[in-house]
C-alpha cells in the first residue's frame, strides 16, 4: 500500500458513486477505478478535488454539492420538441441518445426525454442538472505523475500493444 497522499502532480486512481442528496437515489456509479492528475486539467469538481487533498489509498470521502456547485441549472435552449414523424425511427424511445454537430464541429449529445401526442422531445442538458448531489469517492492508488502527464494535465492513455 502506498504511503503517498493526494496532492498536486499526483496520479490518483479512484472510484465514485453519485447520490441524489435530496432523495438518496444512486444516480451514477463507477466501480472500475479511473485516474486523474490532481491539480491538473479540471475534470473534477473543485469542492471534490479539495476534499481529496491529503487523502491516502483506501480513504473514502463524501462531498455534497448544491445544484449550482455541481451541474448548474437547466438551459431551456437545449430542449427541442418536434413531430415524431421528423425523427428517425431508431430514436423513437425515451432514453435514446442522439449526437449533433454544430457549425464549429463541436459534438453535443441529446437524450429523448418525452414522447407524447405525436411529439418527441430531446434534451441536451446533463441528466444531473438541477440536482443537489453527494459524491462518495474511494481512493484506490496514488503515485507521482509522469512529466508527460503533468504537462498534459491528465493521465497517459494506456498503450494497446
Amino acid at each position: 500500500m502506498s504511503d503517498q497522499r493526494v496532492s498536486n502532480k499526483k496520479h490518483v486512481m479512484f472510484s465514485y458513486t453519485i447520490v441524489d442528496a435530496d432523495a438518496g437515489d444512486v444516480l451514477e456509479q463507477v466501480e472500475i477505478p479511473m485516474g486523474y492528475i490532481h491539480g491538473g486539467e479540471q475534470r473534477m469538481f473543485d469542492k471534490v478535488e479539495k476534499a481529496m487533498e491529503g487523502c491516502v489509498t483506501g480513504d473514502e470521502i463524501e462531498v455534497t454539492l448544491t445544484a449550482a456547485e455541481a451541474f448548474g441549472e437547466a438551459d431551456p435552449e437545449l430542449v427541442f420538441t418536434d413531430s415524431i414523424e421528423n425523427v428517425p425511427p431508431q430514436f423513437h424511445q425515451v432514453g435514446a441518445e442522439v449526437e449533433f454537430k454544430n457549425d464549429q464541429g463541436e459534438v453535443k449529445s441529446f437524450t429523448v426525454t418525452k414522447i407524447e401526442d405525436g411529439l418527441l422531445t430531446i434534451d441536451g442538458n446533463n441528466p444531473l442538472i438541477g440536482k443537489n448531489i453527494t459524491f462518495k469517492v474511494t481512493i484506490h492508488d496514488i503515485r507521482d505523475a509522469t512529466e508527460k502527464e503533468i504537462k498534459a494535465g491528465k493521465p497517459s492513455m494506456p498503450s494497446l500493444h
